[in-house]
C-alpha cells in the first residue's frame, strides 16, 4: 500500500476532505461561495482551532459579532469557541479552506 494518497475535486462547491482523502487526524474542506452569497448558519466547536485560507475572491467572517473582510491570500485562525460564519462579497465569489 502506498503512504500517499491522491484526489481530484474539480469544481464542487463544498468538499469534505476528510472523506475523499480518508483522513484520520485531521479536518479539512475546500468551500466555493458565488458572489452574495454566504453560509446559512452560524457555528462554533467545543475542541479544534480552526485555520481558514482564502484561495481566490473576497468576502468576510463574522466573527463573535466583528466583521472581519477577507480576500485572496488572507488566513485566519479562529478559536474553538467564537461564532463565526462566512460570506462572499456582492461583486465576486469566493474560495477557501
Amino acid at each position: 500500500m502506498a503512504n500517499y494518497l491522491k484526489t481530484n475535486v474539480g469544481n464542487e462547491a463544498r468538499v469534505e476532505l476528510h472523506d475523499k482523502l480518508a483522513l484520520t487526524g485531521a479536518e479539512v474542506s475546500i468551500n466555493q461561495l458565488p458572489a452574495g452569497a454566504g453560509v446559512p448558519f452560524v457555528h462554533s466547536h467545543k475542541n479544534n482551532e480552526e485555520i481558514y485560507g482564502i484561495i481566490s475572491g473576497e468576502g468576510k467572517a463574522v466573527i463573535d459579532g466583528e466583521e472581519i473582510a477577507l480576500t485572496a491570500g488572507d488566513w485566519l485562525k479562529v478559536s474553538p469557541a467564537a461564532k463565526r460564519q462566512f460570506s462572499a462579497a456582492a461583486h465576486t465569489g469566493i474560495t477557501y479552506v
